[in-house]
């Protein structure tokens, strides 16, 4: 069991995987310091000076020590953002290992197959008797 587990563990596959997972945390890292930080207080001071982070609609204010229950949509919008260019980044980086692909050339058409014994030998009957 052991031996078979080492087999496994040793599998390209498994150690690709290994390491996509963790070059994609930290590619989802820095996409989100990219939108937090850089894209979305330039959207905001697009629209008025808006910060993102706060915004939320409060379902029922906040009463003694009791916190304030609350719908966070501005940090929403920056996860959906967050999304959509990981999303590109990858759809991108797919494109191009696909163009990077040696595309196999056409096979050469084959020639007609010798059609068998039988069939050369009706045809050859059909072929008199037209005759």
């Amino acid at each position: 069991m052991v031996q078979d587990f080492k087999k496994f563990v040793m599998r390209g596959n498994v150690i690709d995987l290994a390491v996509a997972v963790i070059i994609g945390g930290a590619f989802g890292k820095i996409v989100s310091s990219f939108v937090n930080d850089i894209i979305m207080p330039l959207i905001g001071v697009i629209l008025g000076g808006i910060d993102f982070k706060t915004l939320r609609w409060v379902i029922k204010p906040a009463v003694g020590e009791t916190p304030e229950v609350a719908m966070l949509y501005g940090q929403f919008i920056q996860n959906i953002v967050d999304f959509v260019i990981i999303a590109f980044v990858i759809f991108m980086m797919i494109r191009l290992i696909e163009k990077a692909k040696k595309k196999p050339e056409p096979a050469a058409p084959a020639a007609p197959a010798e059609p068998p014994a039988d069939i050369i030998l009706l045809t050859e009957i059909r072929d008199l008797l037209k005759k």
